[in-house]
């Protein structure tokens, strides 16, 4: 799980000197920040969230939502012999898990430091190193594809993403994936009463970036609204079958970021978008 909950908007970031703002950020810069941020913040973050991450579980979000017990991959019998890529894998956390049920998964991650993670914790899962919007791997490669809060929330086009997922997936497959949930966005980044109250527009489209002093992005993450996801879904050759939306368990007491019992239990904090690629339909008239 390579991307990991840490911002929503407003967000003050004091990491070498950052400053937090809104602006534009391209495909070229975007994956630069993140790929460099990755690389920083990995250790802290597996330092931070690995006990609750586990080494094998697949969690998809902050709330604690357990593939075990959410079956959206389908059922976990169903899964021996499939062919899944994981993207944002960060430590190869639900990777591992796939595996552990007879599953082939291969785990993708733009960070080096994070899969070295991956490597640290062990298994015989698979580690390739890539943008997710340009996959390594040839057509047809996988029966299913999924992503805990990877790759999604940060590229500057995610239909860029989507359209090579479909690529790689084989006729039928599925993509699961979970993002931020985008009302978040019109929350300030406190697990707090001072998170609950609106502090910008929901509509506002416009990117979440870190820089530093030169005005060079270290952090970059992407707003869409929850129709722009759903569009960009289906512009990126998928059906949607089904939107969840996590509810906060009475058992989670954690702070993680902005995620909280207080704000859960009021506004959702994750998306998971559950689709299917979606085949051409050919004319049925007669040339």
């Amino acid at each position: 799980m390579n991307q990991g909950y840490e911002h929503e908007l407003p967000h003050n970031s004091d990491e070498d000197g950052a400053e937090a703002t809104r602006r534009d950020a391209g495909d070229a810069e975007s994956s630069r920040a993140s790929r460099g941020w990755w690389d920083r913040n990995a250790d802290e973050y597996q330092s931070d969230h690995g006990s609750f991450l586990g080494d094998d579980r697949f969690v998809w979000g902050p709330e604690g939502l357990d593939e075990e017990q959410a079956e959206l991959l389908g059922p976990a019998s169903s899964l021996e012999g499939l062919d899944v890529l994981e993207i944002g894998a960060g430590a190869a956390q639900c990777s591992r898990w796939l595996a552990a049920r007879g599953a082939r998964p291969v785990a993708l991650d733009l960070s080096h430091r994070q899969l070295q993670h991956a490597l640290r914790i062990g298994g015989e899962v698979p580690l390739v190193e890539a943008d997710a919007c340009a996959l390594p791997f040839l057509d047809g490669s996988f029966d299913l594809a999924c992503s805990a809060y990877g790759a999604v929330p940060f590229v500057a086009d995610p239909v860029k993403v989507f359209r090579e997922v479909r690529r790689v997936l084989r006729p039928g497959g599925r993509w699961v994936f979970s993002v931020t949930h985008p009302i978040r966005w019109a929350f300030p980044d406190e697990p707090g009463p001072e998170g609950l109250s609106v502090a910008a527009s929901y509509f506002d489209r416009t990117p979440y970036v870190e820089q530093d002093e030169q005005g060079r992005a270290v952090y970059v993450e992407h707003h869409r609204t929850l129709g722009d996801r759903v569009r960009d879904v289906v512009a990126g050759g998928f059906r949607l079958v089904d939107l969840v939306e996590p509810e906060w368990p009475e058992w989670n007491s954690q702070e993680w970021g902005g995620w909280s019992p207080l704000r859960g239990n009021l506004i959702p904090g994750t998306a998971i978008f559950v689709c299917e690629r979606a085949e051409e339909r050919r004319s049925a008239v007669a040339q």
